[in-house]
């Protein structure tokens, strides 16, 4: 069983968290989570979901709500310092930000480890471990391509929340399986979201 932390930040698209994180159940991966404060706003406002602040409550609402094994999740609070993701010696092979807002993108490109989100993205980077962030924001200043540019040369995987239409999409949720593909991807998860470029009808030399 792979673990993998997963941090939902409040940038637009809380729907991508919730499909990764029912993905990675689904696989019999394990799971640490952590969201902040203001993805819970985001929850509320783009999907009507009212989550429990708590943490031990968020866990029991989660895996009920997808029908996990308990083992599977783990939820820390933004300053639970002694979780595994705190410290080099415990920290995963991976973590994905997503959605990971401008402001979480800074932070981690400067190192502030201001909260446990931050300080488990800087530990990642640390130990050369895969860091993945998604961020969901239009038009990017200088300022967000510099911190992407800092990241990246840090390691980090930039893959922004813009869904393809090659795979041509007739709902939402395809374009929410197309990013949360790529996210599989890049952890070396086996995933059936989509097809595989070039195994399908829809290649280039076809056009």
């Amino acid at each position: 069983m792979k673990t993998v932390t997963l941090a939902i930040t409040g940038a637009s698209g809380f729907q991508y968290a919730l499909r990764l994180l029912e993905v990675l159940f689904q696989t019999q991966h394990r799971v640490y989570l952590m969201i902040s404060k203001a993805a819970y706003v985001v929850a509320a406002t783009e999907l009507d979901l009212k989550l429990p602040a708590q943490a031990a409550a968020l866990q029991q609402h989660l895996v009920d709500r997808f029908k996990a094994d308990p083992e599977q999740l783990r939820v820390f609070g933004k300053e639970d310092w002694m979780s595994p993701v705190a410290s080099g010696s415990g920290s995963p092979q991976c973590m994905v930000i997503c959605p990971c807002s401008t402001g979480t993108l800074a932070a981690v490109a400067n190192g502030l480890s201001n909260n446990l989100i931050e300080r488990a993205a800087d530990v990642v980077l640390k130990e050369r471990k895969k860091l993945i962030l998604v961020p969901r924001e239009s038009p990017f200043s200088t300022i967000h391509l510099q911190n992407m540019l800092t990241l990246s040369q840090a390691g980090a995987v930039i893959l922004p929340a813009a869904p393809g239409f090659y795979h041509k999409p007739s709902r939402i949720e395809d374009l929410i399986d197309f990013v949360v593909a790529r996210i599989l991807q890049q952890l070396d998860i086996p995933q059936t979201l989509m097809p595989v470029w070039g195994r399908t009808s829809a290649s280039p030399d076809e056009h």
